[in-house]
């Protein structure tokens, strides 16, 4: 299982970065991948798109796909625009961690 953690703005200068970490965390082939974006204070359009990307990329290998992503900067946008809906998220980093262990 792979954790990639975010913190500060997670926007158009920024996602980049988010995005080469996450494919670095998938290229050791694990079983499970959980993006922890708890230490985030703005989401941004391009963050949720390299989630969406990432959540996309995941499924087509088998891997497990987790968010964790609690409070109004990070779980609200994720509701509003439906990704909520498709990508499993968690309001901690424990609780995406048993849920995948289970």
């Amino acid at each position: 299982m792979a954790v990639v953690s975010a913190s500060g703005d997670l926007d158009m200068l920024t996602a980049p970065a988010l995005r080469d970490a996450i494919a670095a965390a998938l290229e050791k082939d694990p079983t499970a991948l959980i993006v922890d974006l708890s230490a985030v204070e703005f989401l941004g359009s391009a963050g949720m798109q390299v989630l969406m990307e990432s959540h996309n990329q995941a499924g087509t290998s088998g891997v497990q796909f987790a968010v964790v992503a609690d409070g109004p900067a990070t779980s609200r946008p994720l509701k509003i625009t439906g990704i909520a809906d498709l990508v499993a998220l968690h309001s901690s980093l424990d609780v995406a961690l048993e849920k995948l262990n289970a």
